[in-house]
């Protein structure tokens, strides 16, 4: 039995389809996870905080990936800038621990705001591994609120 050319790039096609689909719906599926009309409100930009740190100890990208602009840019405690990507890269590869969230405190005007607040980062025996202060800087867009900027200082002794 001979196989015409035509069948076989019907079965391509035929597989590519099988193949796009899921990916197709596991994509928009992904998308369909970042939260939409979020209020323009002072409790939900300190929500938006307490949800990122939660993601952070957890290791989620994707769920901080919702939460990061494009251009989102961070300055991180040692003076070092890091953008979006490498920012989602480096969640992975963080140590273990709980970030616990306190003196938190929002701002919101029209469509722009900022958080401020204390990050108290500790290990798995209760050890308090680092305090760091930081504000983020939000903008309003596409129903949600998103982080275009983040600046961490790391605080005197970590056991106080």
């Amino acid at each position: 039995m001979l196989i015409s050319p035509n069948s076989c790039h019907d079965l391509d096609v035929k597989i590519l389809t099988l193949l796009a689909v899921p990916l197709a719906l596991a994509l928009s599926a992904f998308a369909a996870d970042c939260p939409k009309n979020q209020p323009k409100t002072e409790g939900a930009l300190i929500e938006i905080e307490q949800n990122w740190a939660a993601a952070l100890s957890r290791k989620d990208a994707e769920a901080v990936a919702c939460m990061l602009a494009g251009e989102f840019e961070d300055a991180d405690v040692d003076g070092s800038l890091h953008t979006r990507s490498q920012t989602l890269e480096h969640i992975p590869h963080k140590k273990p621990g709980v970030n616990h969230l306190s003196e938190l405190r929002g701002h919101v005007e029209g469509n722009s705001g900022f958080t401020r607040g204390l990050a108290t980062l500790v290990d798995a025996s209760g050890k308090v591994v680092a305090r760091v202060r930081f504000t983020d800087v939000f903008v309003y867009r596409e129903g949600r609120w998103q982080a275009l900027a983040g600046h961490e200082s790391l605080l005197g002794e970590a056991s106080r």
